[in-house]
């Protein structure tokens, strides 16, 4: 049985984010994406349009000199706009590192993501990474 295109869009997505391919992950959302990240630490908050969450991605992968690594899991999809990619994600910076589960809540209109609602299992450990 064939994947679910937008199961398809995300892979392709966490894919070009393991690459630092910044222009695919570009062509994968609209213009008005929002990518929204937990936490009260600096890259935390809204980041609304494509300049503005591609570079957020820049300043994940320069904070940690480029460590980051988000692994995807599964994906799961409702074929109403909606996919969930769970994923483990592994850092380093200033010495520290970190691993966590997490997922991102994705809509998807037609073939563009539209929305990025990031979930983590540990708020506060987050903060203190990235604080």
């Amino acid at each position: 049985m064939a994947e679910h295109p937008h199961a398809t869009l995300v892979r392709k997505g966490y894919d070009a984010f393991l690459r630092s391919d910044m222009d695919t992950l570009r062509g994968l959302m609209t213009a008005d994406v929002t990518h929204h990240v937990p936490g009260s630490h600096p890259l935390s908050g809204d980041f609304k349009g494509q300049d503005a969450v591609i570079g957020m991605y820049g300043h994940l992968f320069q904070e940690t000199g480029g460590s980051m690594r988000a692994d995807l899991r599964s994906v799961f999809v409702d074929g109403r706009g909606h996919a969930v990619a769970l994923h483990h994600v592994t850092a380093e910076r200033e010495g520290r590192r970190y691993h966590g589960d997490g997922c991102l809540v994705f809509r998807i209109v037609g073939d563009k993501i539209t929305d990025i609602d990031e979930c983590v299992e540990d708020i506060d450990k987050g903060n203190e990474f990235w604080g």
